[in-house]
C-alpha cells in the first residue's frame, strides 16, 4: 500500500519565444516582479523548429530560458500558465502575439510544461491547463520522449536544463528553504 507524501517544490522555468529580442528585458523583469529573481538565465536559442508560430509572429524567432530561484509547488504551475498567458496578451500587437511564455517545473526526474491544449499522454490539471511530461531524467542525463517538443531535445537545451536541475538539487540538500512566494494577482 503507498502511503500519500507531500511532493516536492519544484523550480520554475519560463521559456520566452521572440522574433524581437529588445523585447525580452522589460518581459524579463515583469516575469521577476511576478516570480521573483532569476537564478539562472539561458544563452539565445535559434527557434525553428517549427512553422507554428511564424504567422503570428515573424521570423527568425529565437528562445531564452529563465530558471527561477523561489520554487513552487507544483499545483500552482495552473496559476503561472494563467498568469503567463495574460503577460501574452498584454504584449500582442493588433491581436497577435509578440511574445510566447512556456512556463514550467523542473524536479530531479523529470522536466513538465504547461499547455491548453489536450493530447493523449497530458494530465488535466483544472482551469483549462494540462502538464505535458516533456523529459524524464535518467541515467545521468535528461531523455527525450516520443512526444517531446523538438527545441528540447536539443544539446544546448539538455545542458541549460541540467545545469538548472544541479542547481535545484544544491538548493535542496543546502537547505534553502525558498518559500514559494510569487506575486498572484494578475493585471
Amino acid at each position: 500500500m503507498s502511503h500519500p507524501q507531500p511532493p516536492a517544490s519544484a523550480k520554475l522555468i519560463i521559456g520566452l519565444i521572440v522574433r524581437e529580442k529588445g523585447l525580452v528585458p522589460e518581459v524579463a523583469g515583469e516575469l521577476m516582479h511576478a516570480f521573483g529573481r532569476a537564478d539562472m538565465i539561458s544563452p539565445w536559442f535559434p527557434f525553428g523548429f517549427t512553422s507554428y508560430y511564424q504567422a503570428e509572429m515573424g521570423s527568425p524567432l529565437f528562445r531564452r530560458m529563465f530558471a527561477f530561484e523561489a520554487l513552487i509547488e507544483q499545483p500552482a504551475l495552473v496559476d503561472v500558465k494563467l498568469l503567463t498567458n495574460d503577460m501574452e496578451r498584454k504584449w500582442s500587437h493588433d491581436g497577435n502575439r509578440r511574445i510566447n511564455l512556456d512556463p514550467g517545473y523542473l524536479l530531479a526526474e523529470r522536466f513538465v510544461l504547461a499547455t491548453g491544449k489536450n493530447y493523449s499522454h497530458r494530465i488535466y490539471l483544472g482551469q483549462g491547463i494540462y502538464a505535458d511530461l516533456t523529459l524524464v531524467y535518467q541515467k545521468g542525463g535528461f531523455c527525450s520522449l516520443p512526444w517531446t517538443y523538438p527545441g528540447y531535445r536539443q544539446p544546448d537545451m539538455q545542458r541549460f536544463l541540467l545545469q538548472a536541475r544541479s542547481k535545484y538539487r544544491h538548493d535542496l540538500k543546502a537547505g534553502t528553504d525558498i518559500k514559494p512566494h510569487w506575486n498572484r494577482s494578475r493585471n
